[in-house]
């Protein structure tokens, strides 16, 4: 059963909680210490709790340095996305069907692999499981788990600022894609360093990926899924490369980046209008649930990063699935409690008419 935070609950709803107002830029954060810092200690993470001590540097920006190795290859990347989409007319059916599948087996490498168990520790789960989920996980190809989990942590503890990696505060391109294809501020990569990633380097199986991530990307986001639809179904080998793994690979990146720009500027604040990240119903179906996201800022320690449970949330069915098969354990969750007391403190009001 998934873990109820009775201590926090008889807290919050009381409305006891010590709350304290901030300014952090120009955006005024209001933050609940006692109930996160109390819940992180529980679950023995605190790197992904708003950090409210940090403040911008006065003065200009420093200048934007392109990448322009990157900027060719997600250039060409997206062409081949968009070729790809002139041979789904004559793609097989079996070979739609598998590239369906790989690109949920990836987004779940992302979704319950690097960010729910590994950047949040909101579930645990066996080495089975942590095995499976590593290897989706380099299907995504999304950098490895160690730098996923590592640039996730710097986002929600210096969110919408210098130091947050895709800062949506520098407008949609930038959080959606415009980030990886310059360099990173530099506050981003001195409080990345400043992170306790012991946890993380603790993990064999996360680690072994890591000294394998190059081979294992070209095996397993390119190689594996073009294979199977030639070999298998005769499928001719241009439309075997182009759409299980170019187009879902492609759809994969931009879904995962809707969460990073669209969920954090369109959509209601119904737990806490404080802060920029939304709920985004549409998002979420892309993303396996994870646009229920002024949810998840304000409780980042959830499994489920929402409070409505399977409700176009495959993450959290397939964690659930997990646990029933005796592959997960220990789901952290909000009590209905503390989630109420939240929106009537700090939400917008939509709640109510939702």
């Amino acid at each position: 059963l998934s873990k109820e935070f009775s201590s926090a609950s008889s807290t919050t709803a009381v409305g006891t909680v010590t709350s304290r107002v901030t300014r952090n830029g120009n955006a005024i954060m209001e933050k609940d210490l006692l109930n996160h810092e109390d819940l992180a200690g529980d679950r023995g993470n605190i790197d992904d709790i708003f950090d409210e001590t940090y403040q911008e540097k006065e003065g200009p920006k420093p200048p934007l340095r392109y990448v322009w190795r990157n900027i060719i290859l997600m250039s060409l990347l997206h062409l081949g996305a968009l070729f790809a989409l002139t041979l789904i007319p004559s793609a097989k059916i079996q070979t739609l069907a598998w590239a369906l599948l790989c690109f949920l087996v990836s987004a779940l490498g992302i979704t319950a692999g690097s960010h729910r168990l590994w950047s949040h520790r909101s579930y645990k789960a066996t080495l089975p499981l942590r095995i499976f989920l590593t290897i989706a996980n380099s299907m995504a190809f999304q950098n490895d788990i160690y730098e996923w989990v590592r640039d996730h942590r710097v986002h929600h503890k210096f969110s919408e600022t210098d130091a947050d990696p895709h800062n949506a505060m520098r407008g949609f391109f930038f959080s959606h894609i415009g980030w990886l294809l310059v360099r990173k501020h530099p506050d981003v990569i001195e409080k990345g360093q400043k992170l306790d990633l012991s946890d993380i380097k603790a993990d064999k199986v996360v680690m072994f990926q890591r000294r394998y991530y190059k081979p294992s990307v070209v095996l397993l986001c390119f190689t594996l899924p073009a294979v199977v639809p030639w070999y298998f179904w005769d499928e001719s080998i241009v439309t075997s490369f182009f759409i299980p793994a170019i187009l879902r690979y492609t759809i994969g990146l931009n879904a995962t980046w809707l969460v990073n720009s669209a969920a954090h500027m369109f959509g209601n604040r119904p737990y806490d209008q404080n802060i920029n990240p939304r709920e985004n119903p549409l998002v979420s179906l892309g993303a396996l649930g994870e646009g229920f996201h002024n949810y998840h800022h304000t409780f980042p320690y959830d499994y489920s990063t929402s409070e409505f449970g399977w409700r176009f949330n495959l993450t959290t069915a397939f964690i659930d699935l997990m646990c029933l098969l005796g592959l997960a354990s220990d789901r952290k969750k909000v009590s209905k409690e503390v989630i109420l007391a939240r929106k009537m403190r700090t939400g917008d009001g939509s709640h109510k008419s939702g």
